[in-house]
């Protein structure tokens, strides 16, 4: 039981603390217990509490602001706030599709997800993704929807050239592939090359920046790390920085224009954009740039990435080390030299992560499909040399611990 959270430490009710080295499940970016956001919340509930979702609020109208002015590609680009990351890809597949059917094509509406990858856990986030652990037992609730590569490009335009241009409404992808994947960065020109295929074909890309955005990659959002600009993108966790439940979606403005200009519309969720969520999130995205922590995302994500190579670079049951700023992963196998994985049964990187947590620091497991284990850590913005140092040497300690006990 986690009873108080405070800067990089998570304290038990036994009078334990563990190193947050996940930032829980990559969400915390400012650091855990800062007193001002507290006061904020308190101050945000003293005037406001619900608020139905199409009326503005001074909390609302200024994360906006905040957002489109200092986050997005450009000032014009339009927000809608929601709940969380699955709630934000679901609202974006859902913009897409309106889009479409405003612009008068209603028959685009299939969206081509990729063949590794996770954007959520309602039905048209899973539908989207491939994430083998998370669809399992909802296979035959989900959607059928054509799939594509993680690392080669071309094998984009067979599947549309298979599908029909004209029947696909979006693309969808995170620029980091996240808990599906463990942290895998794909090549330098992959990225470039969707966003030029979906282009010459009318069809929207939606960024899935729920891990990558605001500031994880060591960029203000993830697609810039990987040098491409979406037409859409969905992204929560570091919006609130873990202090209240947040995502949102942002579109450039030909996006949402066609559905402004029609009667259709984007029915909202209950308690999406909260006024005093609101309130917090634009007081983390303050800190973050007050205290210029996307910079040191970028500098200490480095050093994380120097310290994980130095260590398992020749690690028997470590094939890889990747990631991105304060985004960074290891695959795990059974055996370096020919890849083998371990068995499915004995939950690998399930189990480092416990070891781990049983040493006094949190990674988060991850791994799906071909990335069958991998651990990752994303820990706040504010994580310093000798918290990495420790992080690095205990999942060390746990992985060669898991080894033995699985062998």
């Amino acid at each position: 039981m986690v009873t108080k959270a405070e800067g990089v430490w998570l304290h038990t009710s036994e009078g334990a603390r563990f190193l947050d080295a996940g930032g829980g499940a990559i969400v915390t970016n400012i650091g855990h217990g800062r007193p001002e956001i507290a006061q904020v919340a308190a101050e945000a509930l003293s005037r406001l509490d619900y608020v139905v979702p199409v009326f503005a609020t001074e909390a609302r109208v200024a994360l906006v602001e905040e957002v489109s002015d200092n986050w997005l590609p450009d000032p014009s680009w339009r927000c809608v706030f929601v709940s969380g990351g699955s709630e934000s890809v679901d609202a974006a597949i859902r913009v897409a599709q309106l889009h479409h059917v405003a612009s008068g094509r209603p028959e685009r509406f299939k969206v081509i997800g990729r063949d590794i990858s996770y954007h959520g856990a309602t039905l048209g986030a899973l539908s989207a993704g491939t994430h083998d652990r998370r669809r399992k037992g909802l296979e035959k609730a989900l959607i059928t929807m054509p799939k594509t590569s993680h690392y080669d490009p071309e094998q984009l335009e067979k599947v549309i050239e298979i599908e029909g241009p004209e029947t696909i409404s979006a693309f969808i992808g995170e620029p980091v592939i996240g808990a599906a994947a463990g942290a895998y960065v794909p090549p330098p020109d992959y990225w470039p090359r969707i966003a030029e295929i979906c282009a010459k074909n009318e069809i929207l890309l939606i960024a899935d920046e729920v891990m990558t955005g605001f500031g994880r990659l060591g960029t203000a959002m993830g697609h810039a790390a990987l040098n491409f600009t979406p037409d859409i993108i969905a992204a929560g966790k570091g919006l609130g920085g873990g202090y209240v439940p947040i995502g949102g979606v942002y579109c450039r403005p030909g996006v949402v224009e066609p559905i402004g200009n029609s009667d259709l519309a984007l029915m909202f969720y209950t308690f999406a954009g909260h006024d005093m969520c609101c309130a917090v999130a634009g007081k983390v995205l303050e800190i973050v740039r007050e205290e210029d922590l996307v910079s040191r995302a970028d500098s200490m994500g480095q050093l994380l990435r120097e310290r994980l190579n130095e260590e398992f670079s020749d690690h028997p049951n470590v094939d890889d080390v990747r990631g991105l700023g304060l985004l960074q992963g290891i695959g795990l196998v059974a055996n370096r030299e020919t890849g083998e994985p371990f068995p499915r049964s004995s939950a690998f990187g399930e189990l480092v992560s416990s070891i781990a947590l049983e040493k006094g620091v949190w990674i988060y497991p991850s791994g799906s499909g071909i990335f069958e284990d991998a651990v990752m850590f994303g820990p706040p913005f504010t994580v310093e040399e000798g918290h990495i140092d420790e992080m690095v040497t205990t999942t060390r300690q746990a992985i060669d611990t898991a080894v033995s006990q699985v062998s």
